[in-house]
């Protein structure tokens, strides 16, 4: 593998007049620097040190955590802001003594800390926090082998799973980056919250004004201050709190992408639940609370899961005959619905919207001027396609020699992991240029888990197993993405992405294992809440959830919730409504060329994918997500755009940060020592869930 070498040239200035960028999203002319030099350093002793220790700490911690009754995650956005003083005081105190090695001289310090170092520290980071997720998302299958299912998986197959999920995103996004990395429109807009801030950091600015690392700091002290109320003193407010939840991302998603948002939710919690729930009740909808995500039998009790599992980790059809059929909530069932239209409109909507570049793209005829960024990248030697061909490769064989050698502890079998990996490629490419268009992201992990239930019934690890290739796959390759972005964006040499990326998702996932592996083997009963002594931390909030998952669409199976067997099977028609859709609305901009600018707009995996995050985000979360976002996205991007270009992405990143770091603080200051008053006791509204049928009795809950 060939090290990455610039091109002469030394600083390059590449501002060129309006109709040069005429095809570059505004928002991006607006925040990302046209300039670049070419000399500063980047396979640095320093960038190297910082980035592989903050990998493997954050990986370590927030695997830890992951464990505990609340779990924190630790971003990568509180490594962006420590490594800034960090990366200063080496480039004070190492020595700038040169050596020569393999025909190259080299120093441990030349020269000062520089920003493009500071971004493959950030992208070492992200690697470490799972991009956001905290740990690996294939941890959660060795958890529940082992602590749940009792069954054995040796850390070498753990190890291979969690390294082969991840990597093979990586894969995909190699393949990926020609169509969503290089074409302007394809912004991602949260790659411009670290452009920003990166930015604020490291440039020196003249003229009247705050500056913008002044106002990132004040900004990241009143975050600090603020998340002490709903982190601490006074939870019940987290409904509403719109630092901790609403500001990281309206101010980095584009207003209409916003709209959408908005749109969606108010479809569906203000007219179309309402109306089936009380008007039409529809599934018998008042026997159960309007908004749950658990699962109920028929006379509205919740469904006692573990009782239909034998001791063979087999459904037990005689205890599932007693308990029925599995019955969701009204608003849980229309999820569903949404998220399986969502799904199928999201390959519709770009095949029509944006398949004929992609087209023209994929055979090479594209003749489109390419944007100022493009231009300049093309200064350093990109990373040939062999790189990503091989690393599949391998990928790939190590996968199915897990899949066939180690077949009776992952149960998938290797047919299973070719299926997922073709959904996993087929999506990635529209999931990706929804993601890098509208900051959405749809997920895969409902169609995964549904078509291996549906094939492999009875079979909840290989059920989990597929959805980690099929799905996590895909989302790790979006994430790849995005950072690809942010390289693009700040001129880091292709090949020197490639490498960190690389070598940090597998530290992360490796540190990932160890820590896993380590807690599973040394806890006693870790994750069983029922054996464990009174206050222990260990309860496993976010297994126990996988854990369901896998019951559910493992061993009950979809065709027993929305097949023939089940109560749910005309929600499957939601599948076609979500592909036919978006034809809809692209017919309407051709027949109304004069309106076309605004209905092309008209996003519909958004829209039918907007209430995703509910639960555990409520109603009030998305109005004050809607109105902050349009605040700062329409009226200060439009009256104020000055302001907006300087300060507006600097705030969200102080925002997210403030919050990451003082949730640390509060994590390990104040966990032991919680306030016991009114406003620490939840919403207050415990009716809410509780069935409105007459007749119905559930414990908590008055009979009507």
């Amino acid at each position: 593998m060939e090290i990455e070498h610039h091109h002469p040239g030394g600083r390059v200035a590449a501002v060129g007049d309006e109709d040069d960028d005429a095809t570059l999203v505004e928002q991006v002319r607006l925040t990302v620097p046209t300039t670049d030099d070419t000399t500063l350093p980047v396979w640095t002793f320093r960038m190297w040190t910082i980035g592989v220790v903050s990998c493997a700490l954050l990986s370590f911690f927030n695997q830890f955590f992951a464990y505990r009754s609340e779990p924190i995650i630790i971003s990568q956005i509180t490594v962006q802001v420590a490594a800034l003083p960090v990366g200063h005081f080496m480039a004070r105190v190492l020595p700038e003594r040169k050596f020569s090695a393999f025909g190259r001289e080299w120093s441990m310090n030349p020269g000062p800390f520089n920003i493009k170092e500071h971004v493959l520290i950030c992208v070492f980071a992200n690697a470490g926090a799972a991009f956001g997720n905290g740990g690996a998302y294939a941890v959660g299958i060795v958890n529940i082998i082992k602590a749940f299912y009792r069954r054995n998986i040796s850390f070498f197959t753990g190890l291979l799973l969690i390294i082969t999920t991840q990597v093979l995103g990586y894969g995909w996004a190699g393949l990926m980056r020609k169509y969503v990395i290089e074409p302007a429109q394809m912004w991602w807009p949260s790659s411009l919250v670290q452009v920003s801030l990166l930015r604020a950091l490291h440039e020196k600015e003249q003229g009247r004004g705050m500056t913008r690392g002044k106002f990132f700091l004040i900004a990241l002290i009143c975050s600090l201050a603020w998340y002490t109320v709903p982190g601490y003193i006074f939870p019940t407010i987290t409904a509403v709190s719109w630092v901790c939840w609403a500001f990281p991302s309206p101010l980095v998603s584009p207003f209409f992408a916003i709209v959408n948002v908005l749109v969606g939710f108010v479809l569906l919690v203000y007219i179309i639940v309402p109306a089936c729930y009380w008007g039409l009740d529809l599934y018998d909808a008042g026997t159960f609370p309007i908004y749950s995500t658990d699962l109920f039998t028929g006379a509205g009790q919740l469904y006692n899961i573990t009782a239909i599992v034998n001791d063979r980790f087999e459904i037990d059809m005689g205890a599932y005959a007693q308990q029925g059929k599995i019955h969701l909530s009204l608003f849980f069932a229309i999820s569903y619905g949404l998220g399986f239209a969502a799904i199928a409109a999201t390959l519709s909507h770009v095949a029509l919207f944006y398949g004929k570049e992609i087209y023209q793209r994929f055979r090479e005829s594209y003749n489109g001027k390419p944007d100022v960024h493009t231009r300049m990248m093309r200064r350093y030697d990109d990373i040939p396609n062999w790189w990503f061909y091989q690393l599949l490769a391998v990928t790939m064989a190590v996968a199915l020699v897990l899949c066939t050698v180690f077949k009776e502890e992952v149960q998938l079998p290797w047919w299973g992991l070719l299926f997922a990996c073709a959904i996993a490629f087929i999506f990635t490419l529209p999931i990706s240029v929804i993601t890098a268009t509208t900051n959405t992201t749809p997920g895969l992990n409902i169609i995964t888990e549904y078509c291996m239930g549906l094939i492999m019934p009875g079979r909840p690890i290989a059920n989990v197993c597929f959805k980690v290739y099929g799905y996590m796959s895909m989302n790790q390759s979006v994430s790849f993405l995005n950072d690809f972005k942010l390289g693009h964006y700040m001129k880091v040499p292709p090949r020197s992405m490639f490498l960190v990326q690389l070598i940090g998702t597998v530290v992360a996932g490796t540190v990932n294992t160890m820590v896993a592996w380590w807690l599973l083997t040394t806890v006693p009963h870790i994750c069983e809440k029922a054996l464990l002594p009174e206050g222990s931390p260990w309860t496993c909030p976010g297994d126990h959830v996988f854990f369901d998952a896998s019951v559910i669409w493992g061993l009950v199976g979809p065709h027993r919730i929305f097949g023939p067997l089940g109560y749910y099977n005309a929600l499957n028609w939601c599948f076609l409504g979500g592909l036919v859709s978006p034809a809809l609305v692209w017919l309407l901009a051709r027949a109304l060329p004069g309106h076309a600018w605004w209905i092309s707009l008209v996003n519909l995996p958004v829209v039918l994918g907007a209430t995703a995050n509910m639960p555990p985000a409520s109603p009030l979360n998305y109005t004050a997500w809607c109105f902050v976002g349009a605040v700062f996205n329409f009226f200060v991007f439009r009256y104020r755009k000055g302001w907006w270009k300087r300060y507006n992405y600097v705030l969200s990143a102080a925002m997210d940060a403030g919050v990451a770091i003082m949730g640390v603080v509060i994590y390990f200051a104040l966990s032991g020592h919680p306030l016991n008053w009114w406003g620490s006791r939840g919403e207050h509204c415990d009716l809410a869930t509780c069935p409105t049928a007459r007749g119905v009795q559930v414990d908590g809950c008055p009979v009507l």
